[in-house]
């Protein structure tokens, strides 16, 4: 029969053979008491730490302030209906609980979050940077929230991303492209919400497009560098998205009616001054003709007129140089930058003011609204 030592580190005598003394020095040992009840304080604090924390709600502050839970909810959605005293008690006991709105309820039986929906191709763009400044402004102060996407360029990740944010039953949607996928086009359908279209106004739009018109802007560039004695103007296309190949449409226009032979290099990837270095070596090592480069955007400008400065290349005397959409570095740039300036925050004020009117039940005035553009001839051609 074992013993307890025996069952505690378990150890059985041989059958059939003596009995044997068991190592208790090499033995693993049993918990003791201060064990067992660290492991089970350990354990609560985990539980304790994988509970969500109850939110704040109404009746917390109706409690505190001696409001009834009518009344708080009227005073956060209308300030103005309550007395001036009761409401600052109400915000402050609010401020205290750090209570957070529940938009549930409004959304089921409104049928209204007050959010608009943005899809933005990137996040790190000082243009869409300006657009959403111009958005905000507008929707703001009127109580609406933005829910941004970003989508990468690509029309399926834009598929993707609006189906998203149609999930959270957004008011109304600004893209920012005017070529979408089918699926895209029959969601917007389905969902029956506003829909305004930017940064082009030269393609057909859904609803409603404000921008500019792509194609003019870059003819009317590469018109001026012409008649500046240019010659053999190269255009430089990267990242080949829709409004990239309108430009180069312009690009091709003003070539051809002057006579001359248009190029384009081109590039898939991102635009970014580096790519534009890389550009402009391959330019100076296969194309030694060329003497004016038209950039699909500043970043890929500025990248090309730096690299001329490492090899020696003087601007506007060797190579004249133009970008598009006037980026701040190329403002600051001596000399300054030749670029197609365009306003990209009164383009997001102007589709966010749009949307709202339409939200209101307002018709469609016109279908393409465009704010121009400004040629900044600066120094570079």
């Amino acid at each position: 029969m074992p013993t307890l030592l025996d069952v505690t580190v378990g150890w059985a005598p041989p059958t059939g053979g003596s009995k044997q003394t068991a190592d208790i020095s090499t033995a693993p040992k049993a918990p003791n008491a201060h064990t067992l009840y660290d492991s089970e304080r350990l354990y609560q604090e985990n539980v304790r730490r994988r509970v969500k924390k109850r939110r704040p709600t109404l009746q917390d502050i109706a409690d505190q302030v001696g409001a009834t839970k009518m009344t708080v909810s009227r005073c956060l959605r209308d300030p103005e209906t309550v007395s001036e005293g009761l409401r600052e008690r109400i915000f402050e006991v609010a401020e205290q609980l750090g209570y957070i709105p529940n938009r549930g309820p409004d959304i089921l039986s409104k049928s209204t979050s007050r959010a608009i929906g943005v899809l933005l191709p990137s996040l790190t763009n000082q243009v869409f940077a300006d657009v959403i400044k111009g958005i905000e402004t507008v929707t703001e102060p009127l109580g609406y929230h933005l829910m941004l996407a970003h989508y990468g360029y690509s029309q399926e990740l834009e598929e993707r991303s609006l189906a998203s944010l149609l999930s959270y039953n957004v008011d109304g949607v600004i893209l920012s492209e005017s070529q979408h996928t089918e699926r895209t086009l029959r969601m917007l359908e389905t969902a029956g919400i506003p829909t305004v279209e930017i940064m082009d106004t030269h393609s057909h739009a859904i609803h409603q497009a404000v921008g500019f018109d792509n194609v003019e802007a870059a003819y009317e560039m590469v018109r001026t560098m012409i008649e500046r004695g240019r010659r053999h103007i190269l255009y430089l296309a990267v990242r080949l998205d829709a409004r990239t190949l309108q430009r180069q449409e312009g690009y091709n226009r003003a070539m051809t009616e002057a006579g001359l032979t248009p190029q384009t290099l081109r590039r898939s990837e991102r635009s970014s001054y580096s790519v534009g270095a890389t550009l402009m070596d391959e330019i100076l090592e296969h194309h030694p003709e060329a003497d004016g480069l038209f950039c699909t955007n500043d970043d890929v400008a500025v990248g090309a007129y730096f690299e001329c400065l490492r090899r020696g290349v003087t601007v506007p005397g060797q190579m004249a140089i133009a970008g598009f959409h006037g980026h701040d570095v190329g403002q600051v740039m001596a000399p300054r930058l030749a670029s197609v300036v365009t306003p990209r925050e009164a383009v997001g004020e102007r589709a966010a003011r749009e949307l709202l009117q339409r939200l209101q039940g307002q018709a469609v005035k016109e279908t393409a609204i465009d704010l121009g553009y400004r040629i900044e001839v600066g120094g570079t051609i």
